[in-house]
């Protein structure tokens, strides 16, 4: 798919007898996450301080993110008028902080840093594929297919780099797996509950990051599918080393995708 811009994006359909929203809650959130990639960018430049190459595609990767950011933001500004994005995007930003000092990969490689990157990049396109397919607003549906492409791009972008990279540090199957699971595991943490807790609460209630996390989890999980969770789990078993197809695999999507609507089942009892 060619680069697109927001001008692309054909706004005279927006429908607001079709916003969910619950979906809007989300949207919100994720806007605030992708337009942090400035952040982002400025802490891969650090890590990789030695590296022009990557260093070009950071910044590329990161203005393609800010304008996610500004897309979602301004769709959920028209679906939901009363709300502003850029004092939601302070709230987030001064709350949530990334570390912008470190010069090395908290990931303790660069290898464990591209790994983890194309874990992130998995969850994103799946994610917006997903919304993209639950969303009734015609408009919403454009941008998320739209950044769903850009994020698959996303990921062979990082694992080109991983590759290049592995090559030299020859990080382990296990410290890749270790890596990538870890990541994982990392799904419902603060930056998404806080992101949630930015954009949906101007009211200076206290932060929980239980329940924000949960509150998030319940809308997010929701709009997945069966087959949201093969893609995912062939691209990430692609990123550590493994075998995309097989019987891994199988065994790996029907037990991501039961415990994904265990969980989301769960927190929809809990009205989380």
């Amino acid at each position: 798919m060619k680069a697109w811009t927001l001008d692309d994006i054909d706004w005279r359909r927006f429908d607001p007898a079709k916003v969910d929203p619950e979906l809007l809650r989300i949207v919100k959130a994720a806007a605030m996450v992708e337009h942090n990639g400035n952040d982002y960018a400025t802490y891969l430049c650090n890590v990789f301080n030695d590296d022009s190459e990557f260093q070009h595609t950071a910044k590329h990767w990161a203005r393609e993110e800010v304008q996610h950011g500004e897309a979602l933001a301004k769709w959920a500004e028209l679906a939901d008028p009363t709300w502003n994005f850029k004092e939601a995007f302070k709230r987030f930003t001064d709350g949530y902080k990334l570390p912008l000092s470190a010069t090395e990969s908290v990931r303790g490689s660069r290898t464990g840093e591209l790994i983890a990157r194309c874990i992130v990049e998995t969850g994103t396109s799946s994610y917006y594929t997903a919304l993209a397919e639950a969303a009734g607003e015609p408009v919403l549906k454009q941008i998320c297919r739209y950044i769903a492409a850009d994020e698959l791009r996303h990921y062979k972008l990082f694992y080109t780099a991983m590759k290049r990279y592995q090559e030299s540090e020859n990080l382990g199957r296990w410290g890749r797996l270790r890596t990538g699971l870890g990541r994982i595991l990392e799904s419902e943490d603060d930056e998404l509950a806080y992101a949630y807790y930015a954009a949906n609460d101007s009211g200076g209630k206290p932060y929980d990051r239980r329940a924000n996390s949960r509150a998030y989890a319940r809308r997010a999980y929701s709009v997945y599918r069966p087959w949201h969770v093969e893609r995912g789990i062939a691209m990430v078993l692609k990123a550590v080393g493994l075998k995309a197809n097989g019987r891994l695999h199988r065994v790996l999507w029907s037990l991501a995708s039961r415990l994904m609507q265990a969980r989301a089942a769960s927190l929809a009892r809990a009205g989380a």
